[in-house]
């Protein structure tokens, strides 16, 4: 529901608080509230330097969208929407480093509101907005990475769970066991007991190596040559089965291979893990056409976190299964390639293959 002009506008309590603020051009008070000018349509922040207008002429607001509602446009001098976006920012990264520290704890928003002196509807609101994701999902991300590391290092099941902050019971063990793609014994045995297939060939981007596991494809990788390919696959599983098996693996590996030359490959089983941003990103990724392309702009747009442009691109920049998760479609808002996992010139030749198939 939208708030009424009263809860945007400022109570009158708070008024002459705030005009003293506007007088003395004090920057302390940025970023609280804006004052907007009848007689000339604009909203300024309190430390503007333009000329001070009369007080029966301002009227004060809690945020820039509530003055823009009321039909005000953004002084172009000192630019109020900007006002606090460097402190907002800190704020994120304190949270975010908060939550880091503090895995074993309930994060409830109300606990982190009052922590951080904020309403839990403010904090999930503007977290969600810069981060893109819910400070409960980024909290489950980073106990899932500490899980995932705890394996890898050797610990127990157990321990790694308590350790990275979570419970025992089964539903958080099945919890773990989805996002991790197999269950947590098998995934600290490196999956020692999980075997690894994988297969090695040529493609138009040189060295191809497609890996999966027994629920579907888990890395698909590019490179100069069969040894690079698979020490990254060592180093991903390192206690892995890892067994080669070029025959059984053919008819996903031309799939991926049609696609790389523009044409519709069949739709493939993909093992891999994701956060929740990451998923949103991903899923984005493959309902863009071959042949086209779309800014890391557009995505974060696209999974409603137009703030978490970077976000975008490291999710991009994570993408294990190259081609069949799309993340070469996405460049920058000039139009120029960005980064890419498996180098530059394989993201150029990729955008141009599909541009060449497209063509009628």
């Amino acid at each position: 529901m939208l708030a009424t002009l009263e809860e945007q506008v400022m109570p009158n309590s708070q008024e002459d608080g705030y005009w003293q603020a506007v007088l003395n051009r004090d920057a302390a008070h940025d970023g609280r509230f804006v004052f907007a000018v009848s007689s000339t349509g604009i909203y300024c922040r309190p430390s503007c330097p333009s000329r001070r207008p009369r007080r029966t002429n301002v009227t004060f607001y809690k945020a820039p969208d509530d003055a823009e509602k009321a039909g005000y446009r953004g002084c172009l001098r000192c630019r109020p929407r900007t006002a606090n976006s460097n402190e907002e920012a800190a704020k994120i990264r304190s949270i975010c480093r908060y939550i880091e520290q503090h895995l074993d704890e309930p994060l409830t928003l109300a606990s982190l509101g009052s922590v951080f002196h904020q309403s839990p509807f403010h904090l999930q609101r503007t977290f969600k907005a810069a981060v893109g994701v819910t400070p409960k999902q980024y909290a489950d991300s980073c106990r899932m990475n500490r899980v995932k590391t705890n394996l890898r290092a050797g610990q127990s099941v157990t321990h790694a769970l308590y350790d990275a902050g979570f419970g025992s019971s089964s539903r958080l063990y099945e919890r773990a066991t989805s996002r991790l793609g197999m269950t947590p014994d098998k995934y600290r045995r490196g999956a020692i007991a999980a075997t690894i297939r994988y297969t090695i060939t040529d493609s138009p981007l040189g060295k191809m190596l497609l890996a999966a596991t027994d629920k579907g494809v888990c890395s698909i990788a590019f490179s100069g040559s069969d040894e690079v390919l698979e020490l990254g696959l060592k180093r991903e599983f390192p206690f892995a089965q890892r067994r080669r098996e070029d025959a059984n693996l053919s008819l996903w590996t031309r799939s991926i291979l049609s696609q790389i030359q523009g044409r519709a490959g069949s739709a493939l089983p993909l093992d891999i893990q994701a956060t929740a941003f990451q998923k949103k990103v991903w899923d984005s990724l493959t309902t863009i056409p071959a042949g086209q392309t779309r800014s890391y702009e557009e995505v974060a747009q696209q999974i409603g976190a137009p703030a978490a442009t970077r976000a975008v691109a490291r999710a991009c920049a994570s993408n294990p299964v190259a081609v069949a998760i799309p993340c070469h479609r996405v460049v920058r808002k000039d139009g120029a390639l960005g980064g890419y996992r498996w180098g530059p010139e394989r993201k150029q030749a990729l955008l141009q293959l599909e541009k060449q198939a497209a063509k009628p």
